[in-house]
């Protein structure tokens, strides 16, 4: 409410102020003074070097902006189609910003050169058959290869080589997280069905098939420096998206169908955060969670914890009220790491048969015991 009367004050002012602006105007002496509505030179004169002056702060603008908040770029790509997602990017760029630059300047130097001035008739054709041409084929051709680039840079990426042997794993969404099912020794998933899902089987993988019986279910993902792998995506309600800002890649995930995308990580946990870009990132995020942490102390709060870079999947869609919460830790890490860390995981067989062994475990007398008819008599007295 408080913002809304304030609104009110100041639009209350605003045609206050255009209110004697316009009696200052009727008071003047217009005696010397051109009251006529129709521009003049010195109006022509002023606008025009105003268009240049316009166009001089967008270019400085344009220059601090590119300097100032490139510290914000992600770093290098940390996958092997990474670069050439970077290049098609930075193309982009380039080819926008040349437009951009040509045709921003000539647009505001015209207005400028070409004002009106007493005595000056702008010259009228009705039409120019080469200039429609160049303007024409130019951003036809610059188009088309830029397009026929980023399909066959989009082909390489997606057309995984099977030869190469991918580790699969599937990532399963839900509101609001993430989990991580890998295809096991066999490197093939079991089948799967939401209709499954039923106590500790999270994923509603088929215990029917064979295949998903050395599947391992997690919520933390490692991958193996240097390994292909094919992730296949599979949604439980609503439509996600799986986002590895660092990978370079993203992929929706969509609830009755099955999507898949495939990259190598490049680069482990371990060297990215000794990289110079990520040395002085994490360096400006903990200064600032210090004095932070100073204003919390100072109000008798729990300070912050010293921030250390970690891969993330993030959703890269709106999905509810959780969404900004919904993340998963990504390690990327040796072979040798790779592999000590998944002898000690739990398989998906191994999981369903210790849940059997807890349900047999309990008397069946407590499981399904009949109550005394005085106990009847007290639960029916106490739920009236």
């Amino acid at each position: 409410m408080t913002v809304f009367l304030i609104i009110i004050v100041i639009a209350l002012f605003a045609v206050t102020v255009w209110q004697m602006s316009k009696i200052f105007d009727l008071s003047r002496d217009t005696t010397h003074t051109d009251s006529s509505q129709i521009a003049n030179e010195k109006d022509n004169k002023v606008n025009g070097y105003l268009m240049l002056m316009f166009v001089v702060f967008l270019y400085v603008i344009s220059i601090y902006c590119f300097w100032h908040y490139s510290k914000f770029y992600l770093p290098e790509a940390s996958s092997e189609h990474g670069s050439e997602v970077d290049n098609l990017m930075f193309i982009s760029i380039a080819l926008i910003m040349f437009v951009q630059v040509l045709t921003q300047g000539l647009l505001h130097w015209f207005a400028y050169k070409y004002r009106g001035e007493k005595g000056k008739k702008a010259l009228f054709f009705a039409d120019n058959d080469k200039l429609e041409f160049i303007w024409t084929i130019i951003p036809v051709i610059v188009l088309a290869g830029l397009i026929i680039y980023g399909l066959f840079t989009w082909s390489d990426i997606m057309n995984i080589n099977e030869e190469d042997d991918p580790l699969v794993i599937e990532i399963y969404a839900y509101q609001f997280d993430w989990r991580a099912r890998y295809s096991g020794e066999d490197n093939t998933l079991g089948k799967a069905n939401v209709r499954f899902i039923q106590g500790v089987n999270q994923l509603g993988v088929d215990e029917s098939d064979s295949y998903g019986n050395d599947d391992v279910i997690i919520n933390e993902l490692h991958l193996p420096v240097g390994r292909p792998v094919l992730f296949k995506f599979r949604s439980q309600d609503v439509l996600h998206s799986a986002f590895f800002p660092h990978f370079r890649a993203q992929m929706n995930v969509v609830p009755g169908m099955i999507t898949q995308f495939g990259f190598t990580p490049t680069i482990t946990s371990e060297d990215i955060r000794a990289s110079e870009y990520m040395v002085e990132k994490v360096a400006r995020i903990n200064e600032i969670r210090k004095e932070k942490s100073k204003e919390l102390m100072a109000a008798g709060e729990v300070p912050l914890d010293s921030y250390e870079f970690d891969y993330y999947l993030l959703c890269n869609k709106i999905c509810g009220q959780g969404h900004y919460n919904m993340q998963m830790k990504i390690v990327v890490e040796s072979e040798e790491d790779y592999n000590a860390w998944m002898k000690e995981q739990q398989t998906f067989g191994e999981t369903m048969a210790a849940q059997k062994e807890t349900k047999e475990d309990v008397p069946v007398e407590l499981e399904e015991a009949p109550m005394e008819t005085e106990e009847v008599a007290v639960v029916e007295k106490k739920n009236n």
